[in-house]
């Protein structure tokens, strides 16, 4: 007999939704990210118990690009499956997004910023998850050569034709924001949310002012890699775990990260969570939604157990004056 799933009624019971900019729409504090653990070389069905989990605990975000695998369209053919075999009667429940703008196929035409490129990969990415729409499409990074006035053609392009809801950013600076936001306002397309890597050992979005730029041209902000690709953790204080990021020579994070320094700073955080009654992730995540000016922080998981204890944040993201000098002095 086939597995039927069946979403718990309690879901809604304790997840917080932010608003996302000026928008109509809502993204819950902690969205699920595809970018790793979701490709074809992964387990299937851990991938279908963290879409369950995740949905069963409010999160009503799954975030995509068109490459996550791998291999490339891996992640997004099997949430296809996925949404196919257990979320057919939760498509309205669900915010979808994915994004174009890196390495997707050979040759000009498959990477970058161009209304090609585009207008293709957003079609092609609706075919691998079997979806008439995504509610959100991003252009993934800044193009130094395309016009940008063609890259938010091809986003406004995509939402006049209903394969996508709104468009978004992701890994746009300050002055590109502003200047995408400008050039949006004339198409009439609304462009709701930049997409940026921020952590406690990562504070570019303050320091090149696009945080405080987006709330200030109404765009919501959902924060990538915000356990800093597993330094944030636990996991690297008593020596590197074979199964590890850093183990695995990831293009991401290696040995070199994890200098003397740094292990310090990560046990003077790790003591500080435990005095807040949370894990080091659970502090980390909270803090990225210490204010209103982040409206989701993306989460990464190897299985269910990491998504149910990351949710838990969401009844405790306050922060006293003196807990954010320490985490900063500390940092």
């Amino acid at each position: 007999m086939a597995d039927v799933y069946i979403a718990s009624d309690k879901r809604y019971d304790k997840m917080v939704y932010n608003r996302v900019g000026n928008s109509g729409l809502k993204f819950p504090a902690v969205s699920l990210g595809f970018w790793h653990n979701f490709g074809s070389c992964d387990r299937y069905d851990n991938m279908k118990a963290m879409c369950r989990t995740a949905f069963d605990n409010g999160i009503t975000q799954f975030d995509l690009a068109n490459n996550y695998g791998p291999v490339y369209g891996s992640a997004e053919e099997n949430l296809g499956r996925i949404l196919k075999e257990d979320f057919g009667p939760y498509r309205d429940e669900l915010v979808i997004t994915t994004k174009a703008g890196y390495d997707m196929w050979k040759g000009p035409y498959g990477d970058w910023g161009s209304k090609k490129y585009l207008t293709a990969s957003l079609d092609q990415s609706l075919k691998r998850l079997g979806l008439d729409y995504v509610d959100i499409f991003y252009h993934h990074r800044m193009d130094p050569q395309t016009p940008l006035e063609e890259t938010m053609e091809a986003l406004a392009q995509a939402v006049r034709s209903g394969k996508a809801l709104y468009a978004g950013i992701s890994n746009y600076d300050k002055k590109s924001t502003e200047e995408a936001k400008a050039i949006m306002k004339e198409l009439h397309c609304p462009l709701i949310v930049n997409q940026r890597s921020y952590s406690i050992f990562n504070r570019e979005i303050e320091e090149d002012g696009v945080k405080k730029c987006c709330k200030e041209i109404g765009m919501g902000i959902i924060a990538f890699s915000p356990l800093a690709q597993g330094l944030l953790t636990d996991k690297y204080l008593h020596g590197i775990p074979k199964d590890s990021r850093i183990a695995s020579d990831s293009p991401f994070l290696n040995r070199d990260d994890l200098t003397p320094e740094r292990l310090k700073q990560i046990d003077a955080l790790n003591k500080l969570a435990a005095q807040r009654g949370q894990t080091l992730a659970q502090m980390a995540l909270a803090w990225i939604l210490k204010d209103d000016e982040v409206c989701s922080v993306l989460i990464g998981a190897s299985r269910p157990e990491q998504i149910t204890e990351n949710v838990k944040i969401v009844e405790h993201t306050d922060f006293t004056e003196e807990e954010l000098e320490l985490i900063d002095k500390i940092s």
